[in-house]
C-alpha cells in the first residue's frame, strides 16, 4: 500500500449494515429506534458526564458485540480538528469554575469543560446513530415503524403511509449519494474551460457549472425514482414495504432491561451522589 493510499480519507458510510450475525444484528429494529430515542431524550435533559459516559460505554459494548470493524469509522478531516481547537480556545475565555493559578494569572476552565462536554455528547450521539445504521437492515425499519405507530391509527394518522415514505427515503439515500459522487468525479475529469479575467465572468461561469450539476443530479434522481417505482410495482406495491412481519423477541427484552438499568443508574448518580443535574 502506498503512502498516498494510506492517507486517503475514509468516507462516511450510512444506512448500510456491517455484514455479520450478532446479538445486536438480531435485535428488532423497533427496539433500536426506541433505545436511541430514549437515550436522546435522557441526554437532552440531563447532559452530565455520568450519563454521557454510560451511553458511550453502551455504544462501545454494542460495537464490540456487533464486531464493527475499525474501517467502518470515517476519517476525521484536519480542518475539523482545527475548528475544535479554536472552539476550545474561545470557550476558555468564558472562564468559570474550576479556576487554576498560572503564576499571577487565574484561568477559569468552566467554559472549556462545557465545550468538551458538548463535544463529547455530540460524538456519543453520532456513535449511537451510527450503531443503529451499521446493525439494522433498511428493509426492517418500515415494518418496525408501522408496528410502533399502530396506536396512532386510532387518531386516523396514516402510519403505514409514513412508514412507506420513510422506507423509500432510506432506500434512496445511499443510491443518490453514490450517484452524486459519480457525477462529481465525472465533473472533475472534464477539461476545464478558460477562466474569465473579470470577476463577474468568473461568478457567471461558476453559476452555470452549478446549474449544470444540479440539472444532472435531478435527472439522475428522477431516473432512480422511476427504476425504484417499477421494482416496487413488480414486488406487489408499496404496501409490502411495511407489511413484513416485525415483532420483538426475547433478546429485545433483555436489551431494553440493560439499557434501562444502566441509564437509570447513571441518572441516579448524576442527580444524587454527584450533586449535579447537567
Amino acid at each position: 500500500m502506498t503512502a498516498a493510499a494510506a492517507r486517503q480519507r475514509k468516507p462516511v458510510v450510512l444506512l448500510r449494515p456491517v455484514p455479520g450475525d450478532s446479538v445486536v444484528h438480531r435485535m428488532w429494529a423497533g427496539t433500536k429506534l426506541l433505545a436511541a430515542a430514549a437515550i436522546g431524550v435522557l441526554l437532552t435533559f440531563y447532559p452530565g458526564w455520568v450519563p454521557i459516559g454510560a451511553v458511550a460505554l453502551l455504544v462501545l459494548i454494542a460495537a464490540r458485540l456487533a464486531h464493527v470493524p475499525r474501517g467502518a469509522v470515517p476519517s476525521i478531516p484536519r480542518w475539523l480538528w482545527v475548528l475544535l481547537f479554536l472552539g476550545g480556545l474561545t470557550a476558555t475565555f468564558a472562564g468559570g469554575s474550576p479556576v487554576i493559578e498560572m503564576g499571577s494569572l487565574d484561568v477559569g476552565l468552566g467554559g472549556l469543560l462545557n465545550f468538551l462536554r458538548i463535544t463529547v455528547l455530540s460524538i456519543v450521539l453520532l456513535g449511537l446513530g451510527a450503531m443503529v445504521s451499521w446493525t439494522t437492515n433498511v428493509a426492517e425499519v418500515a415494518p418496525a415503524v408501522a408496528v410502533l405507530g399502530r396506536p396512532l391509527r386510532i387518531l386516523r394518522i396514516p402510519v403505514d403511509e409514513w412508514a412507506v415514505a420513510l422506507a423509500l427515503a432510506l432506500r434512496a439515500f445511499p443510491m443518490l449519494i453514490d450517484e452524486f459522487r459519480v457525477l462529481y468525479a465525472a465533473r472533475r475529469l472534464r477539461p476545464k474551460a478558460a477562466s474569465p479575467k473579470s470577476l463577474r465572468g468568473r461568478y457567471r461561469q461558476w453559476w452555470l457549472e452549478l446549474i449544470d450539476l444540479l440539472a444532472a443530479a435531478i435527472i439522475v434522481a428522477l431516473r432512480r425514482a422511476d427504476e425504484m417505482g417499477d421494482a416496487i410495482t413488480a414486488r406487489g406495491g408499496a404496501g409490502q414495504l411495511s407489511a413484513h412481519p416485525s415483532r420483538p423477541r426475547a433478546i429485545d427484552g433483555w436489551a431494553a432491561m440493560i439499557i434501562v438499568v444502566v441509564c437509570g443508574a447513571a441518572l441516579a448518580l448524576e442527580l444524587t451522589i454527584l450533586g449535579t443535574s447537567g
